[in-house]
């Protein structure tokens, strides 16, 4: 039998595709997995999601006149199949790297990139505003928007979808359902029904059916109208959606190209009321280690495209599971202490917490202002509530932490995970934000981790604390510090620490680039200036003693953050303000992340950029001196 000759290389942009014939897109789908798997075992990323969705892209670009019709995936973590259809295939293993293609969908990249996306449940919202902007300009072309069904899980989406069938009559949502089996196998019964109910036929019949009824006597009527609903939802499950006014179909096998290319091509042609498309998958879909792997490969590190086995980290433990064990430690003496994840259980190091306490811990979902509003009513009736939720995520819920919780004054505790730069996942993941949006609420107690033996104190501190907020950060990566005798003992509230004494410029550390700033100290001691650094532990409240020394007995105070402008630098400047301490003529300088949303690249090179590495924080010293080489930054 002659091999086949390649189709992948054919297919720049979707135009190509739709030059194929139907018969050959399993080929064309088997390439495209089989070149998911080759670009990310060079770069790591989310593999599983893409593979789950292979066919289902090709199918989209193959029956859409893509980009002039809309696809809209949610999240994104399965774009890097669509990614490679159109026209980033050259580029795909630059995915993640420093000047390469995003992780995710990014309008900048490509026109196919309609929306940008990276937080769950956006794109049913996004699609409708296309839909209306389309009907306002009396246009014809299709909006599709594609959600995954843990993402299905966040309110949002039902706020657009019940918005959505009062406001246009033409928008395609697809459930792209890999996990939480709302549905029925998918035999060959059920697909045969489900097809049947997308056929025009089907659709006429159900009309008429409808008319005849409507002329009924009212209790046949009703009886009728029951008898048709609930029997439709013995085929397809779908009453919950067609109350929310949508036409429901499904379910289908999302790997069946045979049934996606009908089904889609007949809910193209749906002008009465939006249309929702049930489609069943398998996450990690044809790479064995995927499918067997208890996460179907979500996130990966680079790996053996033979073996699957992944890169290893280092040897320090992470900051997530630094974070996890002290948390079991005080959970250990405390049996009011309770965790909550949204849907981040590994992410969070909560699923080791719930292995040791799986009562005690609640998985809300892909819902973070239920969680931190859950997690006040925890705390209102007596319980230790910790929210462990990524710092960016955190501003979902922002609300319900300003009113459910500050002003209440309730002792919930935060803790905010891959806090600062996050290196491989770009602006949308970073924690650029909480140090001022959590430092701006009254009565909020906030603290910052240098290295894995102070976040094992913050834990304790936090555990501690039963009369109001409390918030403590720290970033993704490995841990530095060994955790001595006093691992599980609070810090004082309030007060900050001295590492290292000296006398010409005082280095003010908030969080983890501690390190950084030891290196720095160093490099300007090499030049003769000696320096003091401290670590102010805490942003709020802060040590106003701690800041009027440095002031007083350095010619140069430098703040340093992992955050955006108007965070732990704005706060000591304006306590100094209000002190009086800026009228005695000490220079004092705020080092923060840019005024910019900053794109992938490694963590180093990142804060290299940001002006956060050691080299910059001596120059910003010597800046300050008048000595320094005037860098311009990004």
């Amino acid at each position: 039998m002659a091999p086949q000759t390649p189709l992948l290389d054919q297919v720049k942009v979707p135009a190509d595709l739709r030059k194929l014939e139907p018969s050959q897109l399993r080929q064309l789908a088997d390439e495209l997995r089989a070149e998911t798997i080759s670009a990310v075992s060079v770069t790591g990323g989310h593999l599983g999601a893409g593979l789950g969705v292979v066919e289902l892209t090709v199918a989209l670009h193959y029956v859409f006149d893509t980009p002039r019709d809309v696809v809209i995936w949610d999240v994104g973590h399965q774009a890097y199949p669509h990614k490679i259809l159109t026209g980033r295939r050259e580029r795909i293993r630059t995915l993640r790297q420093g000047g390469g293609l995003s992780g995710f969908t990014k309008r900048s990249e490509s026109d196919y990139d309609p929306f940008g996306a990276a937080h769950a449940a956006t794109s049913i919202s996004a699609a409708l505003g296309f839909a209306v902007a389309r009907d306002q300009r009396g246009e014809d072309n299709s909006v599709i928007a594609v959600i995954g069904d843990g993402s299905m899980s966040a309110g949002m989406a039902y706020e657009a979808m019940n918005n959505a069938a009062e406001t246009t009559k033409r928008l395609i949502v697809i459930l792209n359902d890999n996990d939480m089996s709302i549905a029925p196998p998918v035999g060959g019964m059920s697909s045969y029904l489900a097809r049947l109910a997308a056929t025009r036929t089907y659709r006429r019949l159900r009309k008429a059916a409808k008319t005849v009824a409507e002329h009924l006597p009212q209790p046949i009527h009703d009886i009728a109208k029951k008898t048709e609903e609930y029997a439709r939802t013995m085929v397809t499950g779908g009453t919950f959606f067609e109350e929310l006014g949508f036409h429901y179909l499904g379910p289908f096998d999302g790997h069946d190209l045979d049934t996606l290319l009908p089904v889609l091509k007949n809910a193209r042609e749906y002008d009465d009321k939006p249309v929702l498309i049930h489609v069943v998958t398998k996450k990690g879909k044809g790479y064995a280690p995927a499918e067997n792997a208890a996460d179907k490969y979500h996130g990966v590190s680079k790996f053996n495209v033979v073996t699957g086995e992944q890169a290893k980290g280092g040897p320090a433990p992470s900051y997530t599971k630094v974070f996890a064990q002290a948390l079991i430690r005080e959970a250990q003496k405390d049996d009011r202490i309770v965790a909550i994840t949204a849907a981040m259980p590994s992410g969070t190091g909560l699923d080791l917490f719930g292995a040791q306490f799986p009562e005690r811990t609640y998985d809300v979902g892909i819902a973070e202002q239920h969680a931190v509003t859950f997690a006040a009513g925890l705390a209102a009736d007596g319980m230790k509530p910790f929210c462990a939720i990524y710092s960016t995520f955190l501003q979902r819920g922002y609300d319900q932490v300003v009113h459910d919780v500050a002003i209440q004054k309730l002792p919930v505790r935060f803790a905010m995970d891959r806090a600062g730069l996050v290196g491989a996942d770009g602006a949308t993941h970073a924690g650029s934000f909480d140090i001022g949006f959590m430092g701006a609420l009254p009565g909020m107690v906030l603290m910052a981790a240098s290295d894995g033996a102070e976040l094992s104190r913050m834990v304790a501190t936090a555990a501690a604390i039963d009369d109001c907020p409390s918030a403590f950060r720290y970033p993704r990566g490995d841990a530095d510090g060994v955790l001595g005798a006093d691992a599980g003992v609070p810090l004082e509230v309030g007060k900050g620490r001295i590492v290292r004494e000296g006398t010409s410029v005082a280095l003010l550390n908030f969080g983890a680039r501690l390190g950084e700033a030891h290196k720095a100290a160093d490099k300007l001691a090499a030049m003769g200036l000696s320096a003091t650094l401290a670590d102010a532990r805490f942003a709020k409240p802060l040590d106003e003693d701690l800041i009027r020394r440095l002031a007083r007995e350095h010619e140069v105070l430098l703040t340093i953050e992992e955050g955006a402008q108007g965070g732990f630098g704005a706060f000591v400047l304006h306590f100094m303000a209000k002190d009086g301490l800026l009228d005695r003529g000490v220079k004092i300088r705020t080092l923060t992340l840019p005024d910019l949303f900053q794109d992938q690249d490694k963590p180093e090179a990142m804060y290299a950029q940001a002006g956060l590495d050691a080299d910059a924080i001596a120059n910003a010293a010597l800046l300050a001196l008048g000595r320094g080489v005037n860098e311009a930054r990004a």
